[in-house]
């Protein structure tokens, strides 16, 4: 099949444009997948550009419809990503390695953005809107706002803890993070409050939700159940391996299972998640056969 010249421009000037975002991130995410924070916090963005492209895919039809050159909005746009990342470059000595890479990043997305729009249009990029906007999940999140959600996932996966030893009927005594057993101490530190799971589960959700359900605000009813749901599946996996350790072997509480044992219990958050999911197709079909 041939190109049209045309349409090759607007090939290449996309080609061009994620190349140069590319080398505007490729520095300060390769710092950031080499830190500590990598494993923490920041593991799925790799995968996230390759679901977009994936989106962007699906909506081929649309986009190929709606096509139009659009140099003016489209420039100006590039312009100010071009803009964040000289203001990025001049002011990143006062900035840690996180939020030096969350600038980075933001800049070559907007850059990007703006080669979309300049290639193919505002009406594509509406068109497009979902995909384009995923990317902003490649962007790293501020120190500060990362610290105020991991404490918030540390004290919502501690009162579910809470419920589940109760539950259990093991005798404890609660003091804040701090669970003391009769042969034990537990603490929920930070790195218990299961962010990365947590931001795994959200980003699943939400692309669920845009595939599978019609409804604005049952989609964001299914994202938003990913919050509790992330607190639920963490609060099990607390409970289940301070039991075991109590009952069973005090090392396991020591064990690559507490350490890095997390997918069994991410795949119950996702089972769950799953019935949720189901339930809401369910209840848009019953609408559709009443109407």
């Amino acid at each position: 099949m041939k190109i049209a010249q045309g349409e090759k421009l607007r090939y290449i000037i996309i080609i061009a444009a994620a190349l140069i975002a590319g080398y505007m991130v490729y520095e300060p995410l390769s710092s950031l997948f080499a830190s500590k924070l990598y494993r923490d916090y920041h593991s799925l963005i790799p995968f996230i550009p390759l679901i977009s492209v994936y989106l962007l895919y699906l909506k081929r039809k649309e986009i190929w419809a709606t096509q139009q050159y659009s140099f003016g909005p489209g420039a100006a746009v590039v312009i100010i990503g071009l803009g964040i990342f000289v203001l990025g470059m001049v002011y990143g000595d006062t900035l840690d390695q996180n939020d030096y890479a969350t600038v980075l990043t933001s800049a070559a997305l907007v850059l990007f953005w703006g080669a979309f729009i300049l290639a193919w249009g505002r009406k594509a990029f509406a068109a497009s809107l979902f995909p384009l906007l995923f990317l902003v999940f490649m962007i790293p999140l501020p120190e500060f706002i990362m610290e105020e959600m991991i404490v918030f996932l540390q004290k919502g996966s501690t009162e579910f803890a809470n419920l589940l030893f109760l539950a259990s009927g093991v005798p404890f005594v609660r003091e804040g993070f701090v669970f003391q057993l009769p042969t034990q101490s537990i603490e929920v530190a930070k790195e218990c409050s299961g962010i990365r799971s947590g931001l795994a589960l959200f980003i699943t959700a939400l692309l669920a939700g845009h595939l599978f359900l019609n409804t604005w605000w049952k989609k964001l009813l299914f994202v938003l159940c990913a919050v509790p749901m992330t607190m639920f599946k963490n609060g099990i996996r607390i409970t289940t391996l301070t039991l075991l350790s109590h009952y069973v072997d005090p090392r396991i509480i020591e064990s690559p299972l507490h350490r890095e044992g997390g997918i069994p219990f991410f795949i119950v958050g996702l089972l769950l998640m799953a019935v949720i999911l189901f339930l809401l197709i369910r209840t848009e079909r019953k609408v559709k056969i009443r109407k």
